[in-house]
């Protein structure tokens, strides 16, 4: 009660979180009384006798990571990157790219000052990594962590710069170096991405959430955010669309539908066939005079007639699925959603569920495959020298 009382007052969406688990194990974001009760009595199994935090869930956020290495409480190096997704994927799912691309000065400025306020006040000798939280110029500390961080081999490989023997060099009391590390002088970037097992984990929900789902990430170097994104994307096994191919689109919110136009009068420009469930179907008809096929949505696993968005992924060639269902609470948007992703993962077709992402998707395949040249790390590496 006292849960629902709080929650009532900051307003709904709230994170439901147990101490100590990994991996954010049992976390839920619940957008109502009902599931918040519900994500009460899971974390309660999960937490046992520890305490069970719920905190306001703030949208439209983005996330923002900062990885550094201290001796005796001063900053020796650090790397800032920005999560693609908004913040509420968990950070062992979310596309990482580095160095931060649409970071507003301010911001980095108030999160190297947080940082070095942080490392002093716990007087920190070895590897720290804090996760941000920024809406507009507004930054706030989701978490502090007392260790190395999965992103540490990322930011390492791709600075060149041995974040992990550094800091093994501060813990064992050695005299430490700082890398001589420009941001401003990388000319390239590189993006990590997470890897799924959805294929093998029959009747699982392949979406992100707070509570983390890969096994496992890649990451690729690229002259530009977006060619790097494509070809890291490529290296997890993901498909793209041959030309002319069907793509299907469902996104269960205007905001999201309105985020994503632009990218989807691309695809229509690039000559791909645009199917649509009937409320996305109808917003890019009215809105933009988009082509766009209406298929149905389905309500059980066995609706997949003739017309309907399961019978597009099994019988109608569709190469590219966008489902997007966040954004809404309605029983059905759910359902229908997790079936359209579910066959997607099942008939082996590209899947993509966040809408940052389906943006960047689209920018990328705007650009054209021809325009990414593959390269040797040592090249990246020849360009950040020079």
């Amino acid at each position: 009660d006292e849960a629902v009382e709080f929650s009532n007052k900051v307003g709904f969406p709230v994170l439901v979180r147990p101490s100590f688990v990994l991996s954010g194990a049992a976390m839920r974001v619940a957008s109502d009384e009902t599931e918040l009760r519900n994500f009460l009595d899971l974390a309660a199994d999960v937490a046992d006798d520890k305490p069970i935090v719920v905190t306001k869930f703030i949208l439209g956020a983005k996330e923002i990571e900062f990885d550094g290495v201290a001796n005796g409480g001063k900053i020796l190096n650090y790397a800032i990157g920005e999560h693609l997704e908004n913040a509420g994927v968990h950070s062992g799912d979310a596309t990482v790219i580095l160095p931060a691309q649409k970071l507003y000065v301010g911001t980095i400025r108030q999160i190297k000052k947080s940082a070095a306020a942080i490392a002093k006040a716990l007087n920190i000798t070895g590897p720290f990594n804090i996760q941000f939280m920024g809406i507009e110029n507004d930054v706030m500390v989701i978490e502090c962590n007392l260790r190395a961080s999965r992103t540490f081999p990322f930011v390492s490989k791709t600075l060149n710069a041995n974040f992990i023997s550094l800091a093994t060099r501060a813990m064992c009391g050695l005299n430490v170096t700082p890398y001589n590390i420009s941001l401003l002088d990388i000319d390239y970037v590189c993006v990590k991405a997470p890897m799924f097992s959805f294929t093998r984990l029959r009747g699982a929900d392949p979406t992100l959430g707070v509570e983390m789902a890969s096994t496992g990430e890649v990451a690729c170097f690229g002259d530009d955010a977006h060619g790097a994104f494509l070809q890291s994307l490529l290296a997890t096994g993901f498909k793209l669309p041959k030309d002319g191919a069907p793509v299907l689109i469902s996104i269960a919110s205007d905001p999201f539908r309105q985020e994503f136009a632009q990218s989807a009068q691309t695809l229509s420009k690039m000559g791909y066939k645009l199917l649509g469930t009937p409320g996305t179907a109808s917003f890019y008809k009215d809105h933009y005079g988009l082509d766009i096929t209406e298929v149905t949505k389905p309500v059980d696993k066995d609706d997949s007639g003739p017309g309907s968005a399961l019978d597009a992924i099994k019988e109608g060639g569709v190469e590219l699925v966008i489902n997007i269902s966040e954004g809404t609470t309605r029983r059905d948007e759910i359902t229908a959603g997790y079936l359209v992703r579910r066959a997607a993962v099942d008939f082996g077709i590209g899947l993509i569920t966040n809408v940052k992402c389906a943006v960047w998707l689209a920018i990328a395949m705007g650009k054209g495959m021809e325009t990414f040249k593959a390269k040797s790390i040592s090249e990246f590496y020849s360009l950040h020298k020079n």
